[in-house]
């Protein structure tokens, strides 16, 4: 993925936002001279994986296959087994019209998909089993603003502006925007991006970056 893609991403997303009346950390508006400034105290932004986060999957087809994320907050995976401390996150996700999240589930993590505004948020639905695999069998059952829903597997659920889903771990989805751009609000426990994915299809979770112009805001796999 080009970084100039990424720049515009991130452009594009900050004028979605604005539009929404959605505002970020102030470190989302950081240039990478703002953070080698701030590098003694960004520690806790680093180990939590906050801040910009475009993807490609690692397929190159940004315009077909992506996101744009923004994680607001997480907290430690070390805190889920006391209960005790931080254990949520929260992201800011745009699902572009023509973009798809190709499908995924969480080992671990317990998630609100909310459409905070814009177009339909279209989501596919399938279970899987203990080793990972699809069960197209069975059936498939999820709350949605706390109103039980239950479908056939593979099942499309849509989701108007201000509606919500939640998804438990093992609960494959795919998703992507109709009629316009969707700007998505995640809730959910911590989020750990590197082992908590695992995708139903050869894909990757972040792109490899083509540097092609200098970096407007920073990106996670930036900071280290």
């Amino acid at each position: 993925m080009k970084r100039s893609q990424i720049n515009a991403a991130i452009r594009h997303a900050e004028a979605l936002l604005q539009r929404h009346a959605f505002l970020l950390p102030p470190f989302a508006g950081w240039s990478p001279a703002d953070w080698s400034a701030n590098s003694g105290r960004t520690a806790e932004i680093r180990r939590a994986g906050l801040g910009w986060d475009i993807t490609d999957f690692g397929q190159g087809r940004f315009a077909e296959l992506g996101l744009t994320l923004f994680t607001i907050r997480n907290g430690d995976a070390r805190n889920l087994g006391t209960g005790k401390g931080m254990v949520y996150a929260e992201k800011a996700i745009i699902v572009r019209e023509g973009q798809r999240c190709p499908s995924h589930f969480h080992f671990v993590k317990t998630e609100d998909i909310i459409n905070r505004g814009g177009g339909v948020l279209a989501l596919e639905l399938v279970e899987t089993d203990a080793s990972g695999q699809p069960d197209e069998t069975r059936e498939v059952v999820v709350r949605t603003d706390g109103l039980e829903r239950r479908m056939p597997a593979r099942s499309v659920l849509r989701l108007n502006p201000g509606e919500s889903v939640t998804l438990t771990p093992f609960l494959a989805h795919a998703f992507w925007a109709e009629g316009g751009d969707v700007f998505v609000g995640e809730v959910s426990t911590v989020n750990d991006d590197k082992t908590d994915n695992a995708f139903l299809e050869k894909v990757g979770r972040f792109p490899t970056i083509e540097e092609d112009e200098p970096s407007y805001r920073p990106i996670v796999g930036d900071l280290g």
